[in-house]
């Protein structure tokens, strides 16, 4: 039960999430922005074309990368289940 054990568990978890959210955040981010200079440079401002792509990007993102995000979430899972002996103690 030493303050080390519940920071590396709390490093664990922050690194996990990152990692999980990561990749959704990136492609949206680039998604959102080439949308956005598109927009600027056409003169449209239509909120669906802003929409669509973002979501079809992101279901994109989730084909790609949700096996990472899975067994990353999986890992963390199984570590923390392992610790909890240490713990508790």
């Amino acid at each position: 039960m030493s303050a080390d054990l519940y920071l590396k568990l709390t490093q664990n978890a922050i690194e996990t999430s990152v990692f999980i959210a990561s990749p959704i955040l990136g492609l949206g981010l680039v998604a959102g922005l080439s949308i956005s200079i598109f927009q600027a440079a056409t003169q449209i401002n239509d909120a669906s074309l802003a929409f669509i792509p973002k979501i079809a990007s992101l279901v994109i993102a989730l084909m790609i990368f949700g096996n990472f995000m899975v067994s990353r979430l999986v890992l963390f899972t199984q570590t923390i289940y392992a610790q909890i002996p240490q713990l508790i103690r």
